[in-house]
C-alpha cells in the first residue's frame, strides 16, 4: 500500500455514483470499502471491481450503526430518484436522518473526515436563480417530495451541528442533476426515461409544457468534483454546489435524445407532478474558486456516452430473455 493510500468507506456504492466514486478512488490506490443494502444499488455496477484486492463490498443498511476502521467517508446513501425514494417515504427520510447519525458518530469515533452527498433538492422549487449556496430554498414539507427533500435537509443540519459541536471535520456537496453510465433504467429520472423510450421507439414522455429547465453534469466531471472537495483543507465545508451551470429546457433534452438515439419517437405530454422544480441551475463560482473544478465534459458526448451504455444494457437484457431490443 502506498504511503499516501487511504482506506476509504462509500456508502451507496454499488449505486450509479458510489460505484463511478469506488472505480475512482479504487484508480488513485485507495482501499475502498463498498457498502449498500442494495435497494437501489446493483452488484453488476462494481463487478469489475471485484477482483481488485483492494476493494471489499458489505451488505448493509446505514440506518443501523456500523463498526469498521476507514480514514475517510463518503456518504452517498439513500434513494435518489422520484420513484424509489417514494417508494417508501418513512425509509427514505430515515436513511438520510439516521444514516447521516450513524455515519457521523462513526466520524466522531475515527476521527475521520466525511463528506456529505447533499442534493439541489434542498432548493426545493427556488425562487432565487441561479441557485447560490447561501439560498435558504423554497421547500414543502408535508409534500410528496418532502421525505427526501426535508430528509437531505436534516442532514446538513446534523453535519454542521457535528461540525460545530464535536469538530468533525465535514465536507457537504450539493448534486444537481448528474447522468451516464449504470444509472437505473427504471429509475424515472428525465435523461433515463427519454433514453430508453427513445431506444425502444416509444412516446417520449414530457411533464408539463416542457418548458421548466434543468442543468445535467455528466457522471465523471461530478465525481471529480466531490474528490476535490474531500481533499481540501479542513477549513472548506461547504456546501459547494456540485453541477453543470448549463441550462436547457426538458424539451430540448427530449429533443438532442431523439436526434443522438435517432429515434422516431413522438412527444406526449403528461401532468407536472407535485413540486416539480420550475427551474434548476447551479451558481458554481465556489466550486470554481474553493476547488478549482467546473464541468469538461458537453452535454453531445455525454448523452452519446450514456445512449451507448443503455443500448448494450437493452442487448443484454435481450438476450437473457430471448428476445430483441
Amino acid at each position: 500500500m502506498s504511503i499516501t493510500s487511504k482506506r476509504i468507506l462509500v456508502t451507496g456504492g454499488a449505486g450509479f455514483l458510489g460505484s463511478h466514486l469506488c472505480e475512482r478512488l479504487l484508480g488513485e490506490g485507495h482501499d475502498v470499502l463498498c457498502v449498500d443494502n442494495f435497494f437501489t444499488g446493483r452488484r453488476s455496477n462494481v463487478a469489475h471491481l471485484m477482483d481488485s484486492p483492494r476493494f471489499e463490498v458489505m451488505r448493509h443498511d446505514v440506518t443501523f450503526p456500523l463498526y469498521v476502521e476507514v480514514d475517510e467517508i463518503y456518504n452517498l446513501a439513500c434513494p435518489a430518484s422520484p420513484i424509489h425514494y417514494q417508494h417508501d417515504p418513512v425509509q427514505t427520510t430515515k436513511t438520510s436522518v439516521h444514516g447521516a447519525i450513524n455515519m457521523l458518530g462513526l466520524a466522531k469515533r475515527l476521527r475521520a473526515r466525511i463528506l456529505q452527498a447533499s442534493t439541489s433538492e434542498v432548493y426545493g422549487d427556488p425562487v432565487v436563480h441561479p441557485q447560490t449556496e447561501d439560498y435558504w430554498g423554497n421547500v414543502n414539507p408535508i409534500g410528496f417530495r418532502s421525505c427526501y427533500d426535508e430528509g437531505k435537509r436534516c442532514a446538513e443540519t446534523l453535519f454542521f451541528d457535528y461540525h460545530r459541536q464535536h469538530k468533525l471535520r465535514i465536507k457537504v456537496a450539493r448534486i444537481f442533476n448528474t447522468y451516464g453510465p449504470r444509472m437505473h433504467p427504471q429509475d424515472g429520472r428525465v435523461v433515463s426515461n427519454f433514453i430508453m423510450q427513445a431506444l425502444a421507439g416509444e412516446p417520449i414522455t414530457i411533464y408539463g409544457a416542457g418548458t421548466q429547465t434543468r442543468s445535467f453534469c455528466f457522471v465523471s466531471d461530478l465525481i471529480d468534483g466531490l474528490v476535490r472537495l474531500m481533499n481540501t483543507g479542513d477549513e472548506v465545508t461547504g456546501p459547494i454546489n456540485i453541477g453543470n451551470p448549463v441550462e436547457m429546457t426538458i424539451r430540448e433534452l427530449a429533443e438532442a435524445v431523439i436526434r443522438l438515439t435517432g429515434s422516431s419517437s413522438e412527444l406526449i405530454h403528461a401532468p407536472l407532478p407535485h413540486d416539480d422544480p420550475v427551474q434548476r441551475q447551479p451558481d458554481i463560482t465556489q466550486a470554481r474558486t474553493r476547488l478549482g473544478w467546473e464541468p469538461s465534459v458537453d452535454l453531445e458526448t455525454g448523452l452519446a456516452a450514456t445512449i451507448a451504455y443503455f443500448r448494450d444494457l437493452r442487448q443484454t437484457l435481450a438476450a437473457d430473455k430471448g428476445t430483441h431490443p
